[in-house]
């Protein structure tokens, strides 16, 4: 059977493009688990981002699909909804399939679209049991995770539960499905990989507990390995490691640092996503051995400096700094410090413009973003499908924009109690443009090649909708703002 597997074209505004194109990497681990008969390629349409409808369009007809398969976020959906009629027209008879975090919490959504069959929670055993069943034209009602069409109705299937990962159960990515190039971290070849799945924290703006629970588990490390110098093999010469949380067991990453040496595998440039309580906590340890494991950025999920905030976020437990068992107040600063002492740039994770803030909570936390972070990634809390923040959002009527497609977390769509959102998300504007400059003269010292090919692209994205009166103070910067979110506007039009 001939497979396509789609992911959508709609990108972040911290990860432009121009810099980074990011693979998704649930594609190529579905297409490593199906079996192995069938002809699956992989599409990334992040890296046809202009050019989605001619690109689908000659994908139809070069691999011929019996099936496809779109993976989805929110703010993608209406996106998805383009692409899922567009297959339709190209082929009627092709089977469509649904499938990541949007379609698993929001299924309803879908059941209006014309498609034959949504995927819910992890995919790859269900896509692979719902391939079988298309082949031999058996039943779907014994396909855990899987929801299917029987005539008008919708029928629900029961949940599949989580994979352990033990075993071979879940087999490698199969990167050479991917029939689109051009992956990118700042000038750098770079691909995903998966150590674990899951988090034991309850933080009320996240998903993942509503896609898996709360439980931690793990790959083995011979497993990892395979995984990266297959990545490498592939061309990639930075490595995203995208566990949910791969702090939360903080000797088992001390090893897996160990293993990547001892693999010689540390030539590769590391991006990881951290709390900042174990790296404060085990920083003065853990950092170097990062360092010379070959890590060069920490995604770390400060969410929010001030303390209300961060109970409002339920991240306050995963930011205190403790000493003895005893908490002994926020890690912030010290993770950031252990980092910097050993060459690692930070990537500042930080969520503004919740229920309680005022304009002078928000400022802030962008002052202490200009001050200490080298990367900001500064986001507006976002009303996710089925995550405990959206019922709070609701029950209080803070949410002011119910278009999902401007759900992508730097568009605030939700005001706080006493400012708008509209001003929300102002203010952030106005103070990230700026800071994203700062780290240009690291990346022109790692990589200066791309920099002098790609640095008018960049400063042309980040700036845009200012003008030099703008820029230059002569022109109010909020006729610079309207002309920027017009431009977001016209961006979300893929299809």
């Amino acid at each position: 059977m001939n497979v396509l597997l789609l992911s959508m074209p709609d990108s972040f505004e911290h990860m432009p493009p121009v810099a980074v194109r990011m693979p998704n990497g649930a594609l190529t681990s579905l297409a490593g688990n199906v079996d192995d008969h069938h002809r699956v390629s992989v599409a990334d349409l992040i890296l046809s981002q202009r050019r989605v409808r001619e690109t689908i369009t000659r994908l139809f007809h070069d691999h011929d699909p019996g099936v496809i398969g779109l993976s989805v976020m929110t703010f993608q959906r209406r996106t998805a909804h383009g692409i899922i009629d567009l297959a339709r027209a190209l082929k009627p008879g092709v089977k469509i399939v649904v499938g990541g975090y949007d379609p698993s919490l929001a299924p309803e959504a879908y059941q209006e679209m014309a498609v034959d069959y949504i995927v819910r929670g992890e995919g790859e055993v269900t896509f692979r049991e719902l391939l079988r069943a298309l082949e031999s034209g058996g039943g779907f009602d014994n396909i855990c995770g899987l929801s299917h069409r029987d005539g008008e109705r919708w029928i629900h299937n029961a949940g599949r539960p989580v994979h352990r990962l033990e075993g071979d159960d879940i087999r490698l990515p199969n990167r050479a499905a991917r029939v689109l190039q051009g992956y990118t971290l700042l000038g750098r070849q770079v691909d995903v990989v998966e150590t674990s799945r899951g988090c034991t924290y309850d933080c009320s703006f996240c998903s993942i507990i509503e896609m898996r629970g709360r439980n931690f588990h793990t790959y083995s490390f011979e497993r990892v390995l395979r995984d990266i110098r297959d990545a490498r093999d592939h061309g990639a010469r930075t490595i995203f490691l995208v566990d949910d949380n791969i702090t939360l067991n903080v000797r088992r990453f001390e090893q897996l640092c160990h293993a990547i040496i001892d693999a010689g595998l540390n030539k590769l440039d590391y991006f990881v996503q951290a709390m900042t309580s174990p790296i404060a906590s085990h920083g003065e340890t853990l950092a170097p051995l990062m360092r010379r494991a070959g890590f060069r950025y920490v995604f770390l999920g400060i969410e929010n400096i001030l303390e209300g905030d961060l109970q409002f976020l339920r991240a306050a437990s995963k930011n205190t700094e403790r000493e003895n068992g005893a908490s002994i107040g926020n890690a912030t600063l010290k993770a950031i410090e252990c980092l910097h002492r050993n060459k690692m740039y930070v990537v500042g994770g930080l969520i503004v413009g919740n229920p309680d803030d005022t304009r002078e909570s928000i400022e802030a936390n962008l002052e202490f973003a200009r001050r200490y972070v080298d990367w900001p990634y500064i986001q507006h809390p976002t009303p996710y499908p089925r995550t405990p923040m959206t019922e709070q959002f609701r029950q209080q009527g803070l949410i002011a924009n119910e278009r999902v497609e401007e759900h992508d977390g730097t568009t605030a769509v939700v005001r706080t109690k006493y400012v708008s959102a509209d001003e929300v998300e102002y203010l952030r504007w106005k103070a990230e443009r700026w800071m994203k400059t700062r780290h240009l003269p690291a990346t022109f010292w790692h990589d200066p090649w791309f920099v002098l090919r790609h640095a008018p692209e960049m400063a042309a994205h980040t700036f845009r909708g200012s003008t030099l009166a703008s820029l230059l103070g002569l022109e109010d910067n909020r006729k610079a703002f309207e002309r920027y979110k017009a431009i977001r506007r016209q961006e979300r039009a893929y299809v």
